[in-house]
């Protein structure tokens, strides 16, 4: 089979040849640059740039010899933008590693942090020396939630420092650089291509407005809380057609994200979810099911309680599945909900197996986990969410040869 045919095989809930696999296809599904880094030296590999496409998470761009050991079956959309070398930027990790990152928004140095700034020159994002990752640092709807929404996102951390196309694909120029673009790359992999969307609503607010703030107006003045989600539902509608009209013949599936969940369980009850949040992801997900494209939400934390409701509304498959997590048990998830959804992720814990255990373990960790999931297809193996810069390269090799062997 091909990769692709894999792909589309586990969001139909049919077993494929092998069980298909993912490293790197979106923003929650790779590896920290440092531990890329680190991985391609134990590989005995090639030094090559160092690219960090996501500059607020610190991922690397992975090179195509590193896909190809890993046996990965799907790619990003945005992939085809990062490789053109024109718009990469000189920068430092903070392990002091040469880099490269979007020339559209590179970091400055401030004092004892590296800080991004907004277009009008606000300080958005902050990352201290001995952190690994920037750190949102002005909500735009903190004071004030009247401003124009395009503007407020401007001065948004997340919506401001893009991975690729990023700029590439804005204005009518940009769009036929996007239409041009994604039809070529279709025609060079056959790799599924997931396109990342976004279209958070919960995390927008919490973006927006700050987490407790947002909390705060959904439970206390839940008519302003429908207003301004109405609002951000018109924004991401209007987006989203204009971006369907563009890529849909040339994708398999849209990513959404929207971390609903914590390490306890969901960050809000199933009720406000169906209040506030489920007929308006149904709203956006049904564009997307129209044109016979899968929807994805990448939704981090223990959200079993919301899963019936995900479903209703239309999602396909959810990422990364944080096995960690409360209820996330991939036997109970297979049993319960593994006819209805595809799980892409929970291979394989990043949180408390891959950095710290042996690489004997982290095999049998992995092999466990495929042997729960394969049966009756509707199962991606991907770690959960990316991997991060303390994990030992000794452990990833181990993960992925576990894959290799389940899947001989």
């Amino acid at each position: 089979m091909k990769s692709r045919d894999r792909i589309l095989s586990a969001l139909k809930h049919t077993e494929a040849d092998r069980v298909p696999v993912d490293f790197s296809s979106h923003r929650s599904s790779g590896i920290s640059a440092i531990a890329y880094r680190k991985l391609r030296k134990h590989l005995g590999l090639p030094e090559k740039p160092l690219r960090v496409y996501d500059l607020i998470q610190q991922l690397a761009l992975v090179d195509d010899d590193v896909l190809d050991w890993f046996g990965t079956d799907a790619v990003e959309l945005g992939r085809a933008f990062a490789i053109d070398n024109s718009i990469w930027a000189e920068w430092t990790l903070p392990d002091g590693s040469p880099c490269l990152v979007p020339n559209w928004r590179i970091p400055q140095r401030e004092g004892d942090a590296w800080v991004i700034y907004s277009d009008s020159g606000r300080p958005i994002g902050r990352m201290p020396d001995g952190a690994l990752y920037f750190e949102q640092c002005h909500y735009p709807y903190l004071a004030d939630d009247q401003g124009d929404l395009a503007e407020a996102f401007q001065e948004n951390m997340w919506a401001a420092a893009p991975s690729p196309p990023g700029p590439m694909a804005d204005g009518e120029e940009g769009r036929k650089r996007l239409r041009e673009t994604a039809k070529q790359f279709r025609h060079s992999t056959d790799r599924a291509i997931v396109a990342l969307f976004g279209g958070n609503l919960l995390e927008t607010g919490q973006m927006m407005y700050r987490a407790d703030t947002f909390f705060l107006l959904l439970a206390d003045d839940p008519k302003r809380a429908h207003q301004f989600l109405d609002r951000l539902v018109e924004f991401h509608l209007a987006n989203l057609n204009a971006f369907l009209d563009d890529v849909a013949p040339y994708i398999d599936i849209v990513l959404f994200g929207d971390d609903l969940g914590m390490q306890s369980g969901p960050q809000l009850s199933p009720r406000m979810y169906r209040e506030f949040f489920k007929p308006r992801h149904q709203q956006l997900w049904s564009l997307v099911k129209n044109k016979n494209l899968a929807v994805m939400l990448h939704c981090c934390g223990g959200v079993r309680p919301l899963l019936r409701d995900l479903i209703d509304a239309g999602l396909d498959a959810i990422n990364p599945v944080q096995v960690s997590c409360a209820g996330m048990g991939l036997r109970e998830l297979k049993n319960d909900f593994g006819k209805e959804i595809c799980f892409w992720g929970g291979g394989c814990d990043t949180q408390r197996i891959l950095p710290k255990t042996t690489p004997g373990e982290v095999r049998e960790h992995v092999l466990k986990s495929i042997e729960l999931m394969r049966p009756g297809g509707g199962f991606v193996f991907q770690q959960v969410h990316n991997i991060l810069a303390d994990a030992p390269p000794q452990q990833i090799v181990a993960m992925v040869e576990a894959v290799h062997e389940a899947n001989s």
